[in-house]
C-alpha cells in the first residue's frame, strides 16, 4: 500500500491506470474508496490517481487535531512521489478547495484544476455573498438531501446506504476543512498562476446553484463550465457515467502536456 510524506505525515493514495493523469480529492465525508465508479470507468483511458487526506481513510489520523491548511501539501506530497507533471486535479465540494491550492502551489506539477461543485476558496467579495445565499438555502435541508436527489434515495436505498457508510472510515469532520477558505485566492493569483481552471456543477446541486457557479466562471477569464444536467452535489456518486464523461471531456482538452521538471 503506497505512502506518500507530507512533512512526517503518512499520507494514502492509490495509482491505477495508465495515461493522462487524473488525481482526484475527496470531499468532508469521502475517502479514496469514494471513487469507485471513477477509478473503474476511467483506467483504461487515464492514470487515475485517489487519495486520503491526513485524518481520512487510511492517512495518518493520529493527530490531535487538524488543519485543513496542511490539506494542500498532503496532495502535493503524491504528486511529488509519483513524480507527476501533468495532473488535472479534480476535487469534490470542499476538496475542491485543497485542489486549487495545491496546484497553485506546484503549477510546475498541475496542468489543471477542477472546481467540482465549489468555487475552490477564490476569495471574491461578490462570490462569497452569493455562495453564503446559496448555503443559507441549503442548511434548511437534511443533509442527506443537499447531497442527493429524493429519488436516488427512494430508488436506491443501498447505494444511499452506502453512501452514508463511507463517512464512518473518517476521523476528521467537517469542521476541520472549513479553515481551507481562510485567506483564499484572488482571481488574478489564479490567472497568473497558467493552471487552468474548469467550474463542474450539477444542475440539482442544492449546495451551490448553477448561478453562483457560472457568475465564477465569467469572473475567471479562460475558465471551462461544465452543467451537468439533473445532477445533484454529489453527482460522482448519484450520476456517475455524466459526471465521468465530463471529466473525461476535460482531461482530453484542457491542456497539452508540461515538460518534467
Amino acid at each position: 500500500m503506497p505512502f506518500a510524506d507530507s512533512d512526517g505525515t503518512a499520507i494514502y493514495y492509490e495509482r491505477h491506470g495508465s495515461g493522462p493523469a487524473i488525481l482526484f480529492v475527496h470531499g468532508s465525508g469521502g475517502h479514496h474508496a469514494a471513487w469507485w465508479q471513477q477509478v473503474a470507468a476511467l483506467r483504461e483511458e487515464f492514470t487515475v490517481v485517489t487519495v486520503d487526506l491526513r485524518g481520512f481513510g487510511k492517512s495518518d489520523s493520529a493527530m490531535g487535531e487538524f488543519d485543513g491548511q496542511d490539506f494542500p501539501a498532503d496532495v502535493v506530497a503524491v504528486l511529488d512521489q509519483e513524480d507527476i507533471t501533468d495532473a488535472m486535479l479534480v476535487g469534490q465540494s470542499i476538496g475542491s478547495v485543497a485542489a486549487l491550492r495545491a496546484g497553485l502551489l506546484r503549477p510546475d506539477r498541475v496542468s489543471s484544476v477542477v472546481l467540482g461543485h465549489s468555487l475552490g476558496g477564490i476569495s471574491h467579495a461578490e462570490l462569497r455573498e452569493l455562495a453564503a445565499a446559496d448555503r443559507a438555502e441549503a442548511v434548511k435541508l437534511p443533509v442527506i438531501d443537499r447531497l442527493l436527489t429524493k429519488t436516488f434515495q427512494r430508488e436506491r436505498a443501498d447505494l444511499t446506504f452506502l453512501f452514508q457508510q463511507m463517512g464512518t472510515f473518517n476521523v476528521a469532520r467537517m469542521q476541520d476543512l472549513r479553515n481551507l477558505d481562510t485567506d483564499g485566492p484572488s482571481l488574478e493569483e489564479i490567472r497568473a498562476s497558467g493552471v487552468e481552471v474548469a467550474f463542474l456543477a450539477g444542475e440539482k446541486d442544492a449546495v451551490l446553484s448553477v448561478k453562483t457557479v457560472t457568475r465564477a466562471h465569467e469572473l475567471l477569464p479562460g475558465s471551462h463550465l461544465e452543467i451537468v444536467p439533473d445532477a445533484p452535489h454529489s453527482m460522482y456518486w448519484e450520476t456517475p457515467q455524466p459526471y465521468n464523461a465530463a471529466v473525461a471531456r476535460l482531461r482530453r482538452t484542457l491542456t497539452a502536456p508540461k515538460e518534467a521538471a
